[in-house]
């Protein structure tokens, strides 16, 4: 990823393509909105942010849809992202995830302070400033921290999320649903194909992924599935260290779901040996890890072929005719 200081805006993608989860709040401490004044984002800072003076405000790089800057102060440093087209809702979801994986105290993210609308239209999110390291930091750490939040954060509700979000700008479905194949068939696989057959008209993806779907489950036979808190979009520009080399992992689009489904997007998330060695120590790998770890990279592959094109389209077919080999259907 691209060093900067502070939390940087980066997507769902390879591509630099911001990830940020949609709708209302409902945690448990929620973050209040903001009444629309001539600058509330100033006006917070100043107030609640316990600054007395802004000092600095200089543009932090890496998203393409939100603008985000660094407010330097006498309190210290605040990062700021707005968006002038779209409302207070985009950033709700990405304050919820933060704040959902900050309560568990395990791995490090930005913690969220105050989302809000613009009185120009759009919207900010004012959040935790972290300054980076220059790397990011050491795998087996990474593995076991996000382990840690695995096990901490648990759903009473079953698979889903307090609000839907967004993967990329892919709306992401988080319905509270009982079981997990139902979750992750409906949700995610199928939401994927529709989109597909209704964006290129793509019958053939569309077939064969259905066929697929609802033959998903003798992939999960004896398989015991807690629904866990899964940041959602972990690739390599969603993760590094701040100054001391522990673990930052941000723009989330979190969901409660099945452990396994947090490594879809491994194959541009540089993750070795020592991250799945140190993960596997705190969460034990369950039996037939290898043969489902492909239909987790399929929902991403299928993502990425909606927002970016054909591509994308032949590792997600590649997946899809495996599993129709193996599951002879």
């Amino acid at each position: 990823m691209v060093a900067h200081l502070g939390v940087i805006s980066f997507s769902s993608s390879c591509h630099l393509l911001h990830s940020s989860p949609q709708l209302s709040l409902c945690l448990h401490k929620p973050i209040v909105m903001a009444t629309v004044s001539t600058d509330p984002v100033r006006e917070w800072i100043l107030t609640e942010g316990k600054a007395s003076q802004i000092t600095g405000i200089s543009p932090v790089g890496g998203g393409c849809i939100n603008l985000a800057n660094r407010y330097t102060t006498d309190a210290g440093s605040f990062f700021v992202k707005t968006n002038r087209s779209i409302g207070p809702e985009m950033f709700e979801g990405e304050a919820l995830g933060l704040s959902a994986m900050y309560e568990t105290k395990s791995i490090r993210v930005p913690q969220p302070y105050k989302v809000g609308a613009l009185p120009t239209g759009g919207s900010y999110i004012i959040m935790e400033f972290i300054e980076f390291g220059s790397s990011r930091g050491d795998q087996a750490v990474l593995g076991r921290k996000l382990a840690e939040m695995h096990k901490a954060a648990k759903s009473e509700k079953g698979f889903g999320f307090h609000v839907n979000n967004t993967i990329g700008s892919t709306p992401q479905i988080n319905t509270w649903t009982s079981d997990w194949v139902e979750f992750y068939s409906k949700h995610r696989l199928a939401f994927q194909l529709k989109l597909a057959q209704q964006q290129f008209g793509d019958s053939a993806i569309y077939e064969k992924g259905q066929r697929l779907v609802k033959n998903l489950g003798a992939l999960f036979e004896d398989v015991t599935i807690e629904p866990c808190l899964l940041h959602g979009d972990l690739w390599s520009g969603n993760i590094s260290s701040d100054k001391n080399g522990e673990p930052v992992i941000l723009d989330p689009a979190c969901y409660y779901g099945h452990n396994e489904a947090e490594f879809g997007m491994s194959w541009c998330a540089g993750f070795g040996g020592s991250f799945y060695n140190a993960y596997f120590e705190v969460m034990p790998k369950q039996a037939g890890f290898e043969k489902r770890r492909d239909v987790y990279l399929l929902y991403h592959y299928l993502n990425h072929y909606n927002l970016f094109g054909s591509g994308y389209r032949s590792s997600a077919m590649s997946i899809i005719d495996d599993y129709l080999r193996i599951l002879k259907v």
